[in-house]
């Protein structure tokens, strides 16, 4: 299983360290841009005039912190969005790619298993996506410490954390999806719609009466609903964590029964 780990992360060696310095450097850069929003004399008057829809989704209000900052300008939405991503399109790489590439049948013709090919390859997601929530904590104590926004390092580890798990939660809904369907193309769009799925129902929860009880099964809602640069860690978290592990699980026999290549 750690021989697959270390041969997917040997196969990123170039687009997971690009992928971790663009997550930084963005969250630097628009650290950067606290300091002139800080100054701004009517800057709560100017929060107030922003629509409540956007109050809620994005906590403008609390723009007046940095860490209310960075949680309305990247945490709430473009950092998650980027984990997914990543997460995605990694997931549906892992088994699906391998094998419409013809590279899966290489692998499989040595003495090790369906089952542990699979745990490997969801290891490696997990890792690859953890070293993204990394970076993104790096980042975010430096434009902290850089332009003076206040993030302490316990929020800054509970956003990335968040971020991280949103990543690998769909990362698995498309790996088990590829190992299920045995093609990188719908394995992506049952993760996107999943993704999509979720983040309507994180977001009308708040507007729409009948959604409001559902939310809760959203992991946009259990990863962002207490910040998601929290002063603690939202019990919330675990939800996803243990989600990602059961996708691999209950993939897990259906990879294993598969005809592998029938598909290409």
């Amino acid at each position: 299983m750690l021989t697959i780990c270390r041969k997917a992360l040997w196969d990123q060696r170039r687009t997971l360290p690009a992928w971790a310095s663009a997550i930084t450097l963005s969250i630097v850069l628009e650290s950067a841009m606290w300091p002139s929003l800080k100054a701004m004399a009517s800057l709560d008057s100017y929060l107030a005039e922003f629509p409540d829809v956007l109050k809620d989704v994005f906590s403008i209000d609390r723009m007046s912190t940095g860490t209310g900052f960075l949680n309305a300008e990247l945490f709430s939405l473009m950092l998650p969005l980027l984990f997914v991503v990543f997460g995605i399109t990694r997931g549906a790489r892992t088994v699906a790619g391998e094998e419409e590439a013809g590279t899966l049948d290489l692998l499989l013709v040595t003495p090790l298993s369906t089952t542990r090919f699979l745990f490997g390859e969801a290891l490696a997601l997990t890792v690859g996506v953890v070293v993204l929530g990394v970076a993104a904590a790096a980042g975010t104590l430096a434009g902290s410490a850089l332009f003076d926004l206040g993030v302490s390092p316990g929020s800054a580890l509970a956003g990335a954390t968040a971020c991280t798990l949103l990543g690998i939660v769909h990362g698995m809904i498309a790996l088990a999806a590829g190992a299920v369907l045995g093609r990188r193309g719908p394995a992506i769009g049952v993760a996107t719609a999943a993704a999509l799925a979720a983040y309507v129902l994180y977001v009308g929860g708040m507007f729409v009466d009948d959604l409001a009880g559902a939310r809760v099964l959203s992991p946009f809602h259990q990863a962002l609903h207490a910040g998601p640069l929290a002063e603690v860690f939202p019990a919330s978290l675990l939800v996803p964590a243990l989600a990602s592990v059961g996708l691999v699980l209950l993939a897990s026999p259906v990879w294993a029964r598969r005809d592998i290549g029938a598909h290409r």
